[in-house]
């Protein structure tokens, strides 16, 4: 499960006046937020130093955009964002937690004696009121591949409903990056499937010999399944700069001070990447995303900061990466272009989780057009 919030959670509308799907507040909550209100959970996050290091960075080495000002934290958590707020000068902080962790994170405010600056309200940013507009709304809404979880959109509510004319956004800009991958994980992959299918068909062969029953009108069905399961699911992995053997490209820029729900319903992008390493395969896609705390035009943050989430040599972020595998794997050479069409949308029984479309063609550095591929993917 990816982040959202501080590792807290606001719920979601109901309503479908902005674009979004509406949603069963109940099931959503039994899906998705009663993960948050576990402390294990919030302590995976808070551990991640990358996570923690961009948060405290940006709020501490930008105390302008905190003295004297007015702070909301959107699915507050632990309350870890707030309390910074709150250390950093602001004078109201109103810290909003959809799940049973605001109890938590009232405990930790006072133990930390900022209760009289630090207000816990419990519930979701849609329904909850405040009593004035904010200078800064402050959040980490970051979901795998950035936007799974559908977080962000609580964030832009809280925005359009409380945030001053004047005011900043903590983080202010959000990127998404794909770039081609070799991985091992592919062929793991395909001899899983591969197995699974024997062991059907074996499986078959006894339900006929011994029961005198033929399930094998049910192996297409079966196969699709597996297929989906196997080869479909993208996969969490912590991938190593050395496997990205293609030029990262930016699928989708953010700016989160003005961006609107309707523009991160579907993300669609076509573009290009060049193979930048010799006689190499072409395993599948990796995807990650960074965030960027800039203030804003009027008021810039004196100390930019960048959360990223890219292949890192170290251990990384909790995030890790996105990845796409292909099956089979492709043998591509240094100067190939790869021509990539992709589209990544909601999945419609689950508004959280996402479905994507990954088109891609190959031109070779000798200039011929390999044949088109269409892949279908689901991060689940």
């Amino acid at each position: 499960m990816g982040s959202a919030a501080n590792g807290g959670a606001v719920d979601m509308d109901t309503s479908t006046s902005n674009g979004s799907v509406s949603v069963d507040k109940g099931v959503d909550f039994a899906n998705y937020f009663c993960t948050y209100a576990f402390l294990y959970h919030q302590k995976e996050m808070l551990s991640d130093r990358v996570r923690m290091d961009a948060y405290y960075n940006s709020v501490f080495k930008n105390k302008h955009h905190f003295i004297g000002k007015t702070v909301l934290d959107v699915g507050t958590g632990s309350g870890i964002l707030a309390i910074w707020s709150a250390q950093a000068g602001a004078k109201k902080v109103y810290a909003v937690e959809a799940t049973k962790m605001a109890d938590h994170a009232r405990e930790l405010v006072k133990a930390n004696n900022l209760h009289g600056i630090v207000e816990v309200i419990e519930g979701s940013i849609e329904d909850i009121t405040l009593p004035e507009k904010v200078d800064v709304i402050i959040s980490e809404w970051m979901g795998y591949f950035l936007l799974r979880e559908s977080m962000f959109d609580s964030v832009i509510c809280a925005r359009d409903r409380w945030l001053k004319p004047t005011g900043v956004m903590y983080p202010s800009h959000a990127r998404m990056f794909l770039a081609p991958i070799r991985s091992g994980l592919s062929d793991h992959k395909m001899s899983d499937y591969e197995g699974c299918m024997d062991d059907w068909h074996g499986f078959v062969n006894d339900t006929k010999s011994y029961y005198g029953v033929d399930m094998s009108v049910l192996t297409k069905p079966f196969s699709e399944e597996q297929k989906k399961y196997y080869l479909q699911n993208s996969l969490w992995n912590s991938l190593h700069p050395n496997q990205v053997v293609g030029t990262p490209t930016i699928l989708k820029e953010i700016d989160c001070l003005k961006v609107t729900v309707e523009e991160i319903l579907k993300v669609q992008s076509i573009v290009s990447s060049t193979i930048v390493k010799e006689d190499t395969r072409l395993c599948g896609f990796g995807g990650w995303f960074d965030v960027h705390f800039k203030g804003r035009e009027e008021d810039p943050a004196e100390c930019e900061v960048e959360l990223t989430t890219a292949p890192s040599v170290d251990d990384g972020t909790h995030w890790g990466q996105q990845v796409f595998l292909l099956h089979p794997p492709v043998r591509v050479n240094e100067k190939d272009d790869i021509h990539i069409n992709f589209t990544m949308s909601r999945s419609e029984e689950n508004h959280r989780l996402m479905k994507v479309d990954l088109g891609y063609q190959i031109k070779l550095s000798s200039g011929k057009m390999l044949t088109p591929v269409n892949n279908k993917f689901y991060i689940e």
